[in-house]
């Protein structure tokens, strides 16, 4: 297995033990792939959640870019219980688990087919 392939199995090991949810393998790998090499970058590859910056970036470039939502409050909502279900108190929240749930969130999963 290469890195990419053992990263993919450490965000399924999260959302399964911090996140309480089974993964959809397949867009997992495509959520992944789609995050590009960020997921090899130690401070990329996480969201810093206490970070008001590191929240707009999400919501603008991730929300609104590529899942072609529309700005306002449920965005925010939403990144919010997202955080909430990956644990506060989880140091590391890796982007492309982030993206993953706000991606079955919306029921986004068309962007990736």
């Amino acid at each position: 297995m290469g890195k990419r392939d053992d990263l993919i199995a450490q965000y399924a090991d999260d959302l399964k033990n911090k996140c309480g949810m089974s993964a959809d393998m397949d867009l997992l790998t495509k959520v992944t792939i789609g995050c590009g090499p960020a997921i090899y970058n130690a401070d990329a590859s996480t969201v810093a959640a206490t970070q008001p910056d590191e929240i707009a970036t999400v919501k603008n470039n991730f929300l609104i870019k590529k899942l072609g939502l529309s700005d306002g409050p449920q965005l925010d909502d939403a990144i919010n219980s997202v955080l909430t279900t990956y644990g506060q108190s989880e140091r590391n929240k890796y982007r492309a688990v982030v993206y993953y749930m706000l991606t079955k969130h919306f029921g986004k999963e068309s962007v990736y087919g």
